[in-house]
């Protein structure tokens, strides 16, 4: 009876936690997957914001949530020469005016709509890098891009024959993002799915041991038998 209550106890357990376990890792996994990506930088023109080597993460977002001062990674157009995503700073969205440059103090500063804007992002501080004036209204549904190593990037001043060298919002692939907290906190559940999953599966080999377990034989005494003629 003991063994029988028991069997059905591990039955139980093993089913609880191999589905929650399951549970956790298939949904931890697709909501990973789906929202975030990881990448490798693969050159300096994002310097010194972030360098060669680092690895990034990325929130997928659709291109028309981005705003002036994301950093997000795209696709190039063909113009560019390669298929591979690029990573670069949004300077403009649809219906801005980007000019280079204006001189505020001693440095020379990008424009947005007419203001010079804060870039404290590039590197030794020069937003102009190319020396290559632009003046570029950048059509709705698109985005002005550049690299915060101005002097060592390729991106929109060198394609302005293309509509001004602005992307198609469409191509942004997603945002990078420093907040670490969602990604480490499914890494987590996912982690913790395995382990339960793990354990629900040594459960259930305890049950189906317990279950293939004969129970011992009692030996049964044999009844006295009387002596004839008794």
């Amino acid at each position: 009876m003991a063994g029988g209550t028991r069997g059905r106890g591990l039955g139980m357990s093993a089913g609880v936690v191999g589905v929650l376990g399951l549970v956790l890792v298939v949904g931890a996994f697709g909501w990973l997957r789906g929202a975030y990506g990881v990448s490798s930088v693969g050159g300096g023109s994002m310097r010194p914001t972030y360098g060669q080597g680092d690895r990034i993460v990325w929130e997928r977002v659709d291109g028309s949530e981005v705003r002036r001062g994301d950093v997000v990674l795209f696709r190039p157009p063909k113009s560019y020469g390669f298929d591979a995503p690029l990573m670069k700073r949004v300077v403009g969205v649809g219906g801005d005016r980007v000019r280079c440059c204006t001189l505020a103090g001693a440095q020379p500063r990008v424009t947005v709509n007419g203001k010079p804007i804060e870039e404290p992002y590039v590197y030794g501080g020069d937003a102009d890098g190319a020396h290559r004036p632009y003046d570029v209204k950048v059509p709705e549904g698109r985005l002005f891009l550049l690299g915060d190593y101005r002097a060592n990037s390729n991106d929109s001043r060198f394609h302005l024959d293309e509509q001004g060298g602005t992307v198609s919002a469409d191509a942004v692939l997603g945002r990078v993002t420093d907040d670490r907290a969602v990604p480490a906190l499914l890494v987590a559940a996912l982690l913790l799915g395995g382990v339960l999953l793990l354990v629900g599966i040594g459960l259930g080999i305890g049950f189906l041991a317990v279950r293939r377990r004969r129970a011992p034989e009692i030996a049964q005494m044999p009844w006295p038998v009387r002596p004839s003629g008794s």
